[in-house]
C-alpha cells in the first residue's frame, strides 16, 4: 500500500513538474512573439517618422533622416536576404559573420545620426553632413553589394539547376517517344513452305513430290509437277467458331 502511494506521489509531481516547465516555455515564446511585434511596430514607427521628416525638414534635419532612412533600409534587407539564403547556401555563413562586422559600424552610425538630431547648434551639423554622407554611403554600397551577390547566387544557382532539369525531361521525353518499327513479314523464300487452299480458303497440306519420280540421265531424281493431294474436309479440325458438322450416316 506505501508502494502504490510513493508511485502516485512520484507520478503527481512529475505531472506537476512536466506542466511548469510547459508553463514557462509557452510564456517565453508568447513573450518573445510580443517582443518581435513591438520591435517590428517601433521599426514600422520609426520608418515612417524619418519619411515624414524627409519630406516635410528641409535643410541639415532633412538630410539626416535621409541617411537614416537610407542606412536602415539598406541594412534590414541584406540581414534578411542573407538570413534566409544561408540555411539552403552553407558557403554564404562567411558573408554573413562580415554583414555582423558591418553592423556594428551602422549601428555607431545611427546612434551618431539620432544624436545630431537633437543637437541644437546647426551650424555643427551643417559642418558634419558631408563625413557622415560618406560614411553612410560606404557602409550602404557595402551591404547592398553583400545583399546582390547573394541574390545573383541564388539565381545562377536556380538557373543552372533548370537547365540540368530541363535537360534531364527532354532526354526522357525523347526516350518515352523512342519505339522500335514493326518489321515487316519476310516474303518468297522465308516465308516458310507453300500452303495451298481449298475452295473454303481453309489452308491445306504443302506440296510435295509426286510418287515414283522418274530419275534422269546422271542418276539423280527429276523433279516433276507438284502433286496436290486433297484433304479430307471431314478430317479436318475447325475453327473454333465453327460447328462440327456431322458425318453422313452410311447406307449400307
Amino acid at each position: 500500500m506505501e508502494a502504490a502511494i510513493w508511485i502516485v506521489a512520484v507520478l503527481f509531481g512529475l505531472f506537476i513538474a512536466l506542466g511548469s516547465y510547459a508553463a514557462v516555455k509557452a510564456v517565453g515564446a508568447a513573450k518573445r512573439g510580443v517582443d518581435r511585434t513591438v520591435a517590428q511596430a517601433r521599426r514600422s514607427v520609426e520608418d515612417t517618422t524619418l519619411k515624414a521628416r524627409q519630406l516635410t525638414q528641409p535643410g541639415a534635419a532633412g538630410e539626416l533622416a535621409q541617411l537614416r532612412l537610407a542606412l536602415r533600409t539598406s541594412m534590414r534587407a541584406t540581414q534578411q536576404t542573407l538570413q534566409a539564403a544561408v540555411p539552403e547556401d552553407a558557403s554564404l555563413g562567411e558573408s554573413l559573420a562580415l554583414f555582423d562586422r558591418l553592423s556594428t559600424h551602422g549601428r555607431e552610425l545611427e546612434d551618431e545620426l539620432k544624436r545630431l538630431e537633437r543637437e541644437p547648434d546647426k551650424q555643427r551639423i551643417t559642418a558634419r553632413l558631408p563625413e557622415l554622407r560618406e560614411r553612410t554611403e560606404r557602409i550602404v554600397h557595402s551591404a547592398d553589394s553583400l545583399r546582390w551577390a547573394a541574390q545573383d547566387r541564388a539565381h545562377r544557382f536556380a538557373d543552372d539547376d533548370l537547365g540540368a532539369l530541363n535537360s534531364e525531361i527532354q532526354l526522357e521525353a525523347g526516350a518515352l517517344r523512342h519505339w522500335a518499327p514493326v518489321p515487316e513479314a519476310a516474303s518468297g523464300a522465308d516465308s516458310g513452305p507453300d500452303v495451298r487452299t481449298d475452295s473454303r480458303g481453309v489452308p491445306g497440306p504443302p506440296s510435295a513430290r509426286a510418287e515414283g519420280a522418274a530419275p534422269g540421265p546422271d542418276g539423280s531424281e527429276q523433279q516433276g509437277p507438284a502433286a496436290i493431294t486433297a484433304r479430307d474436309p471431314w478430317q479436318r479440325t475447325g475453327f473454333p467458331w465453327e460447328k462440327a458438322r456431322r458425318r453422313p450416316e452410311s447406307t449400307t
